[in-house]
């Protein structure tokens, strides 16, 4: 009768233990997922390396008759060319002097101050639900002023470079104020205007350096003065380095916006319009005032990007004095998950990937291009979790399954 008893009664189910709950956390987590899809990222650009060699594609020739020459050419060519990717981006070796050993990681943080900025005000308009698009212009146009604050002004050390960094953030505020100002009172779609900022900017900068006041003297292509030595941020680690002080400028930007969206009133507003603006506006918040706001913020850190390059690393303003920095700082924002130590930790991580493309050349004979396809195959895989998680067999988040269900 008991035995009966004990085996129709329902078993309780086992409670898992803790560390079978904190590996569940762990392979749930976003972050997991954003390690896998850099993982992912790597190996499909060994697979690309791999094709790209000669001495791969020559062992493939006779691969049934000799396998071992085609993986050791593989290997070789797939090892060597993340090897010169490790050697320009963090540590170099084979230099003699420890300078030259850790210059390439300096070129690296230089590389990643503009996109630190920039990533930072487009992780912002993301969290406040602002699909912010037009960093590009928005740098360009900090940089055009805080440029010509540079080199047309002529003041005091010190002051004059805070005031080229203020002009640099007033003229990204400034640029990031329109598309807001348009969305808050007429309701047209942030995308499709900062699209078109982005080319007006750019078009602006070429009528201006056309300009005598822009023009350097002596010089037919557009070409602006070298900004005053007074209006240059410092180098941080002396001459042999490229890494100035908008790097640190950059990290304490970080730990502003950190404040801002985590700790502070106008955060919290942000973060709720971006949520549902129904509710916020319901809850007495001014929905049009905030998505002002947000672009205004978010135009101000993309023009110190453009402080970065324009009184940091080149000095001087051209066509390319953005390059591509506007849009690859849209793939920091979402491969940092728009949280400021993501995106600062993302940002190095693109810088090294930027910096490593002259020693990828140099030692491995392989096209720059070998970089942008890992970078593009980063955004693809950091668009589509469900794809990482598949591809990795990671169970998905709780609340994904709640909702499935």
């Amino acid at each position: 009768m008991s035995a009966t008893t004990e085996a129709a009664a329902p078993q309780k189910p086992q409670t898992p233990s803790r560390a079978q709950q904190v590996l569940r956390e762990i392979l749930e987590s976003s972050t997991l997922v954003v390690i896998m899809a850099i993982v992912a990222s790597m190996l499909i650009g060994a697979i690309l390396i791999a094709f790209a060699d000669e001495e791969v594609r020559a062992a493939s020739a006779y691969f049934f008759s000799r396998p071992g020459d085609t993986l050791s050419a593989i290997w070789e060519a797939v090892s060597g060319a993340y090897t010169a990717m490790f050697q320009g981006a963090i540590y170099n070796s084979n230099v003699d002097s420890f300078a030259g050993q850790i210059k390439p990681f300096t070129q690296t943080l230089t590389q990643a101050t503009p996109l630190i900025f920039a990533g930072l005000g487009l992780g912002i308009g993301f969290r406040a639900g602002m699909f912010n698009i037009g960093a590009q212009g928005q740098i360009i146009i900090g940089a055009t002023l805080g440029g010509w604050v540079g080199f047309a002004w002529h003041l005091p050390v010190g002051l004059h470079l805070l005031v080229a960094i203020i002009g640099c953030a007033l003229g990204g505020a400034i640029w990031g104020f329109i598309p807001g100002i348009l969305k808050a009172k007429t309701g047209a779609h942030e995308v499709i205007v900062t699209i078109m900022l982005n080319y007006v900017a750019l078009n602006l900068l070429s009528y201006l350096l056309s300009l005598e006041a822009f023009q350097r003297e002596g010089q037919d292509n557009p070409i602006s003065p070298t900004v005053d030595t007074n209006a240059q941020y410092p180098l941080l680690l002396g001459d042999q380095f490229p890494l100035h002080w908008g790097f640190v400028l950059a990290l304490a930007c970080a730990g502003g916006v950190w404040w801002l969206m985590e700790r502070s009133t106008l955060g919290f507003e942000f973060r709720a319009v971006g949520a549902n603006p129904r509710a916020a506006r319901t809850a007495g918040m001014n929905v049009a005032k905030g998505t002002v706001l947000v672009m205004v913020v978010a135009g101000a850190l993309a023009g110190l990007a453009g402080s970065a390059q324009v009184l940091g690393t080149e000095k001087n303003l051209t066509l390319d004095v953005a390059g591509s920095i506007g849009f690859d700082a849209i793939t920091v924002a979402l491969l940092g998950r728009s949280r400021p130590l993501g995106t600062v930790m993302a940002a190095i991580l693109f810088g090294g990937l930027k910096a490593s493309g002259p020693t990828l050349q140099v030692q491995a004979g392989l096209p720059v291009d070998i970089v942008f396809v890992i970078q593009a195959t980063i955004v693809l895989f950091i668009a589509a979790p469900p794809l990482v998680r598949s591809i990795f067999r990671l169970p998905a988040p709780a609340h994904e399954k709640e909702v499935a269900a």
